[in-house]
């Protein structure tokens, strides 16, 4: 007890022990006692020891302290107080190193780590690094501290939890790798989150984000472990944007794990916690009164949504992005804050580049932010109050910066937006009644601030990129510089204020804008041309020798003057490409030229400049260069130098070569085209030869059931034939009912033979039919022949024929009378009539009426006589033409007898055929087995006969070997024939 009197404060008599002896003595006892009490009065005594003696603990202590979170685990007391005697000799406290260092100098120790003229910090910074990795040089030690989270005792946890956190501050990477590799390390560490006692889950966030730094496999796990569940949960209930510091932990974690971090971030889209992120922009009307915490937080929430819409990020990810924060209201709720009043001015410059990069390339999105107005009366449109805060001097820096950086945003990718700004200029759509884009910009683009000019030229040139249309507009834009004097046009303007000597900015912006301007558009070209003053400037400022922040300015004219050279028409005579070279090498000096052209991307703030979009700088001298121009002088850099060092002859060959390429891409066009036809008529004939292959499987398919049908008739006709020629050597013999003869059945040997009568009956009728058909036929043909003489010249025909010819020679002469008894008739009556007028009476004499009547009986005659032979000509016609059809009919009788009896001859034929063949059959049969009888004659078998009408089985003797024939029947039939029925595949 003496002891720890004098370790607590006691007095005792006798020297002191110094605080070495005296932590040494307590190393030993916590290594040596057996007591539990005894150990935890130790370890509670190099707690109190181990911020004033920091180095003298952690030497002697560590070991000690660490075998004491082995063994003693079931003591929370005594583990807590270890784990809060590790933290202090571990953690880098400025009171606590300060404390440490006078102690050190009162005690006149001399430090290991300690160097005479280092600072005092960075040797406390060291001397907790040593601890560090002498703690976790073991990983076993790191595990044993993740296990003592895993306890519920507030006294454990919470120094646990701290500790943890110091060991990541010191030695993160190392830390990292081996908490990655621990079995449920991050698991364990995301238990924090769910400590109901706020202490423990507010250190829990610390400790994670110390976890989550720069280590992407990590935060892929936390994510997974549901952190931004939790995480957004914690804010919301902190109160959002109003919460406290815990809010701001919680965002700083989720900055760190979806930061760089695809993967994270695709799944905090997809798990619509974009949507949970709208409420922490709703703000009231009343904004006055920001607590700087809420500005905190609102910056961090701000910079949350830009991590997930960073132009950095893959454009599929962040165009989703975009997508989502649109369609949940968020990019409306940011814009409300963009036009609220009272905002603090840092809250809104990080609002402006939220809605930036929200904007950015999506057409959507973009053409919601054109339509945002102002709360002002009248109400204007957004994009002019962001231009008026641009080109106004008096604004912050780094909020003109902000506007700069949403009007390029706003035009990235947008021609129908670019088209709306240059509109604004043109001569037919100028208001003088309002405030416009196009008013702003040209204002601010020859206003006495040079870095107004500078904003002005980049917006201005952001509005022509990628788009010919425009450039071409814009020439048409004329200026009214002064009362009394015409205007001219905004491309002079920039040339008139370029050559006055302005400020550097004010030059850089103005070249940056033309260079955008002149690039691949000819005409523009021409224009710049066309103004005879603008060469010898431009060839002038090159050439002369000035200072450091003038070769900037010279370079640019160098770049612009390749521009005209490059995307030159030689529409002037005065300024083609070749005379334009010469002037080059006469004033300048080729290699001269490309140097002075070189010096721009050497140019410190260009390669700044190139990193990203977003316009950042230091302070306002420095903003000389726009992210989108370095792209532009990286493209043309080089085609540049190539287009001066080129001769004539080189750019005839290689327009000759374009022309080449170009009639061979018009050959290639072609080609692929007939190609294209070509691969279509292929595909179709491939699906035709499909179609044919289907339909011809189908019909090989369909031919091998037949074949196999047909092979089955083949089968059952020859067992037919076979059975036909047993019923007709057997037919005379009747086997006893129920009896097996040659492997047949009685009932089917009796089939058999009814089969056999009705084909001899049906043979017998068929001859029957065939005799009665040739007898009709011989008929038929007799009376055909006589049919044929008749209507071919015979008797009959010509005595017809001769009567026809008499009527008709009859009737001429008939007619021929008629004709000339109607001429008498008529001249008889005009002699009556001549003599009726000369005797002047009504009638005629008696013997001209007598000669009258004697006529007109005569000619009726003739008449009648005439009809009759009419009547008989047609009767005679008529029976000619029925005669005719009979003996048509008798002729297609004739030919369908004769084709019956064609087929009736060849049915014959065949069945004399089959008869022949079964005869054949019968007479091989016959001697096969007569050749057999005689072999087993020839084995000494007896063979006998038996009667007539019965079959003689014989059947080999038990002493024949096997495979000599000995298992075959042989059946004898009364004809005298044999019939081998049981065959084997053994030969005799």
């Amino acid at each position: 007890m003496n002891f720890f009197r004098g370790v607590m404060g006691g007095q005792p008599a006798g020297p002191q022990p110094s605080g070495a002896e005296t932590i040494q003595k307590l190393c030993d006892r916590v290594a040596s006692s057996t007591l539990l009490e005894d150990r935890r009065d130790a370890v509670r005594a190099l707690k109190s020891l181990s911020k004033k003696y920091r180095l003298e603990v952690g030497t002697q202590a560590m070991n000690h302290l660490l075998q004491i979170l082995q063994t003693d685990r079931s003591d929370s007391e005594i583990i807590g107080y270890a784990l809060d005697t590790l933290f202090n000799i571990i953690c880098n406290d400025e009171e606590e190193e300060q404390d440490e260092s006078e102690d050190a100098a009162s005690m006149g120790k001399q430090k290991a780590v300690a160097v005479p003229d280092e600072n005092p910090q960075k040797q406390v910074d060291d001397l907790g690094v040593q601890f560090t990795d002498k703690l976790i040089q073991e990983p076993e030690n790191v595990t044993l501290l993740l296990t003592m989270l895993e306890e519920f005792d507030f006294h454990v946890r919470w120094p646990g939890v701290k500790l943890l956190t110091i060991l990541l501050k010191n030695q993160c990477v190392q830390l990292q790798a081996i908490i990655l590799v621990s079995p449920m390390g991050v698991s364990r560490l995301m238990d924090l989150l769910a400590d109901s006692r706020e202490v423990i889950r507010n250190d829990g966030l610390l400790l994670l984000q110390q976890l989550t730094k720069n280590n992407a496999a990590i935060q892929k796990i936390v994510a997974f472990e549901n952190a931004f569940e939790r995480l957004l949960d914690i804010i919301t209930e902190e109160g959002s944007s109003d919460g406290g510091i815990v809010v701001e932990d919680c965002l700083i974690l989720l900055l760190n794990l979806l930061r760089n971090n695809s993967s994270n971030q695709n799944f905090f889209k997809e798990g619509s916690y974009i949507q949970r992120m709208k409420p922490w922009f709703e703000v009231g009307d009343d904004n006055s009164g920001w607590s700087a915490q809420k500005v905190t937080n609102l910056h961090l929430m701000l910079q949350l949504v830009r991590v997930m819409v960073s132009p950095t990020n893959s454009p599929g990810a962040t165009a989703s992005c975009q997508k989502s924060m649109f369609q949940c209201g968020l990019l409306q709720q940011l814009c409300t804050i963009l036009m609220a009043t009272g905002v603090p001015a840092d809250i809104l410059t990080e609002t402006i580049n939220t809605v930036s990069e929200v904007i950015r390339g999506s057409q959507v999105n973009q053409d919601f932010f054109a339509s945002v107005n102002a709360p002002s009366n009248p109400p204007r449109p957004a994009i002019v109050v962001l231009l008026m805060s641009m080109v106004n001097e008096r604004q912050p820096f780094v909020l003109r910066c902000a506007v700069l950086y949403c009007f390029q945003c706003f035009l990235y990718r947008n021609q129908k937006g670019q088209g709306e700004i240059v509109a604004t200029l043109l001569p037919s759509t100028i208001d003088a009644n309002s405030i416009s884009a196009g008013q702003l910009l040209c204002g601010g683009l020859f206003s006495a601030d040079s870095l107004s000019n500078w904003c002005a030229a980049v917006a201005l040139a952001h509005a022509l990129q990628d788009n010919l249309t425009q450039k071409e507009q814009l020439l048409r834009v004329q200026l009214a510089t002064s009362l009394g004097k015409p205007p001219v046009s905004l491309l002079q303007q920039c040339t008139n204020i370029l050559s006055q000597g302005s400020k550097v900015q004010t030059r850089v912006g103005l070249l940056m804008l033309l260079c955008t301007w002149i690039s691949n558009c000819p005409i523009a070209v021409t224009h710049f041309l066309h103004n005879q003053e603008n060469v010898p400037f431009l060839t002038g400022q090159i050439s002369e020798n000035l200072g450091e922040d003038e070769r900037l300015v010279q370079g640019l004219c160098a770049l612009l003057l390749g521009i005209c050279i490059y995307h030159n028409d030689n529409s002037l005579e005065n300024y083609t490409k070749e005379k334009l070279k010469q002037l080059i090498e006469k004033r300048i000096g080729k290699e001269n030229f490309v140097e002075k052209l070189s010096f721009i991307t050497k140019h410190e703030l260009y390669s700044r400049a190139a990193q990203k979009p977003q316009p950042v700088f230091p302070s306002p001298e420095q903003m000389l260069f726009d992210h989108e121009f370095t792209k532009l002088v990286k493209d043309l850099e080089g085609v540049i130098t190539k287009a001066v060092h080129k001769s004539s002859e080189e750019e005839k060959k290689e327009e000759e070569t374009k022309k080449t390429i170009e009639q061979h891409d018009s050959i290639v066009t072609q080609y692929k085209e007939l190609i294209r036809e070509q691969d279509s008529q292929l595909q179709e004939l491939r699906e035709q030869v499909s179609s044919m292959s289907s339909q011809k499987e189908l019909m090989q398919s369909s031919l091998a059931q037949q074949l196999s049908q047909i092979q089955q008739h083949k089968d059952q006709y020859n067992l037919l034939k076979l059975k036909l020629g047993k019923d007709s050597q057997g037919q005379a013999g009747s086997q006893a009912d129920g009896a097996q003869v040659n492997g047949l059945q009685t009932e089917e040997l009796g089939q058999l033979r009814e089969e056999v009568e009705e084909l001899r009956r049906q043979q017998a009728t068929l001859h029957s039919q065939l005799g009665e058909k040739e007898t009709l036929i011989s008929t038929l043909r007799s009376g055909s022949s006589q049919e044929a003489g008749d209507a071919t010249g015979g008797p009959v025909n010509t005595d017809m024929t001769q009567e026809l010819e008499a009527l008709r020679s009859q009737i001429q002469s008939q007619q021929a009378e008629i004709s000339q008894l109607q001429t008498e008739r008529t001249e008889l009556l005009r002699r009556a009539e001549a003599k009726s007028s000369e005797a002047g009476v009504a009638g005629g004499s008696s013997e001209d009426s007598a000669l009258l009547a004697d006529l007109e009986g005569r000619l009726a005659a003739q008449t009648s006589e005439t009809d009759r032979l009419k009547a008989e000509v047609q009767g005679l016609t008529e029976g000619r033409a029925g005669m005719e059809q009979q003996l048509a009919s008798a002729t297609s009788t004739v030919a369908i007898l004769q084709a019956e009896k064609a087929k009736l001859q060849g049915e014959l034929q065949e069945s004399k055929k089959e008869q022949d063949d079964l005869l054949m059959l019968l007479a091989d049969q016959d001697q096969k087995i007569h050749s057999l009888k005689q072999k087993l004659k020839d084995l000494g078998e007896a063979v006998r006969s038996t009667h007539p009408h019965h079959i003689q089985h014989v059947t080999a003797s038990p002493g024949l070997p096997t495979g000599s024939g000995a298992d075959r029947t042989i059946e004898r039939y009364p004809q005298g024939g044999f019939h081998a029925t049981s065959f084997t595949s053994r030969r005799f």
